[in-house]
């Protein structure tokens, strides 16, 4: 893959990286794993789909708790709606304009940037699971 940025950022330990800093933001702090990413994703690349758990259990073929768990945790942070009274149907809908753009720009650097994106999604999940288990290390000092 050829990189066409002319002025890759360096992240703390000097190395290079492609893609923006708030889109590094927002995957470091938003995204929690690539399953979510993925089903955000698609949920945008078919904007007026109503999607059902196990609809989107089947597309991206995962269990259909985890579907349901990740349609639950796209409607809290804003990026899908659940439709009308019916609890088990969700669409995307990004709460503002501009996390709708952001959106746009995420799925232009997934798209372009596979590698980086999913490098740097499971470097914050493994970092979560080092201190978790950092937190029940014998120490001599204890």
């Amino acid at each position: 893959m050829v990189d066409n940025d002319p002025n890759p950022a360096a992240d703390a330990t000097g190395r290079e990286h492609v893609l923006p800093e708030d889109i590094r933001r927002f995957l470091l702090t938003s995204v929690s794993s690539v399953p979510y990413l993925e089903a955000l994703l698609l949920m945008r690349s078919e904007p007026d789909t109503c999607w059902t758990a196990r609809q989107l259990s089947q597309r991206l073929y995962i269990g259909e708790k985890v579907a349901r768990d990740l349609l639950d945790a796209l409607v809290d942070s804003g990026v899908a709606a659940k439709m009308g009274t019916d609890s088990a149907q969700f669409t995307y809908h990004p709460a503002t304009l501009s996390l709708s753009h952001l959106l746009d720009r995420v799925a232009d650097c997934y798209a372009h940037h596979l590698v980086q994106v999913t490098n740097l999604i499971h470097s914050r999940a493994e970092k979560k699971a080092r201190l978790f288990a950092d937190a029940f290390r014998w120490r001599k000092d204890s």
